[in-house]
């Protein structure tokens, strides 16, 4: 059965069901999420707990001993079962088919899994443990939805903010919620219930942003020069390195450049995504890049690419002077304007 993340709350009121999936890419949602069984089951008498993570030496017999072991005690057990790598392998695949068929009555199992790619959520285990469990699909926050989800958290717990103040937290905690978390719980420690100014909001919250390189690219195609601009500083501030992301946003450059190529010779848009296996929420963003970037500023875009990958290496480039951030930074503006 596949249930929504905020109806869990109310699910759970009714009763435990034998098996529940969490699958997300929110550390801090599936925590929470998971959380909320472990708290009914320990109220339900779950007393006893095994935890297995499936790392390269993991067994799978261990789960299946785990669910015919009985407690010394006569205890009711909650079995966790974490899958960080999202891809159990043949074997684990045939276990987990096995298991959502013979579910103990005195056992509770909760399986955690970071997102499934495409190609992942269409295997028979997956199919098995959806028809047999809970199926919690957590989606990610993505950045236009960040500024909604800080102020809902923060009306849970009294307070509000405006826009701006919104906006200046998830600036600050880009692609960290649990960071944000963190700085939200704090405004509920420092103030007192009711409106926050964007003056208690910018005193209170730190810049605690953890730049992601792959993110710049969305920032790009979504053409918002000012996040572009304050990402690019925030990764180079991080240390990280410039050959990665001159190749992040080079291969974007390279795809877009494919895609409008191939849109001018009149090949429509929606098979080409199919082709070039582009879909999610990098799909909804290609349409609207494809219509404001021309083929000519592609294509100079990639030159430039070249030439600042030169000055990456050492070499001089003749079409810039200066730094190889800055020039990074101008590559990845043409785009975005």
């Amino acid at each position: 059965m596949q249930l929504r993340p905020e109806a869990l709350e109310g699910h759970l009121a009714k009763g435990l069901a034998p098996l529940y999936v969490i699958t997300s890419d929110e550390h801090l949602l599936a925590l929470e999420a998971a959380d909320r069984i472990r708290r009914s089951a320990r109220a339900q008498g779950y007393t006893e707990r095994d935890v297995l993570s499936v790392e390269r030496s993991f067994k799978w017999g261990e789960l299946l001993a785990a669910n015919q072991a009985m407690s010394l005690f006569g205890d009711k057990k909650l079995i966790e079962l974490r899958i960080p790598g999202g891809k159990p392998g043949k074997d684990g695949g045939a276990a987990l088919q096995a298991y959502a068929k013979s579910l103990s009555p005195d056992n509770l199992t909760l399986i955690t899994l970071p997102k499934l790619d495409w190609q992942t959520a269409k295997a028979a285990w997956v199919t098995a443990l959806q028809q047999a469990a809970v199926y919690i699909e957590i989606p990610t926050i993505e950045r236009p939805a960040l500024p909604g989800w800080i102020g809902a958290r923060l009306a849970a717990q009294g307070q509000g903010a405006e826009r701006q103040a919104l906006d200046f937290i998830a600036d600050r905690v880009e692609g960290n919620l649990l960071a944000a978390h963190q700085e939200i719980q704090k405004l509920g420690l420092l103030y007192e219930p009711g409106k926050l100014s964007s003056e208690q909001v910018m005193d209170a919250v730190l810049n605690v942003a953890r730049y992601d390189v792959f993110k710049l690219s969305e920032a790009m195609l979504v053409g918002d020069p000012a996040r572009l601009a304050r990402m690019l500083d925030g990764l180079k501030g991080e240390g990280e390195a410039l050959p990665l992301v001159l190749w992040a946003v080079s291969e974007e450059i390279r795809t877009l450049l494919k895609l409008k190529s191939a849109m001018v010779q009149g090949r429509p848009l929606g098979a080409l995504l199919k082709e070039y296996r582009i879909w999610g929420p990098r799909e909804r963003m290609m349409e609207p890049a494809l219509r404001r970037v021309s083929l000519a500023t592609l294509e100079a875009a990639l030159q430039e690419a070249a030439q600042v990958d030169r000055m990456v290496k050492g070499l001089r480039a003749k079409a810039f002077a200066g730094d190889a951030w800055d020039a990074m930074l101008q590559l990845a503006l043409r785009v975005a304007r």
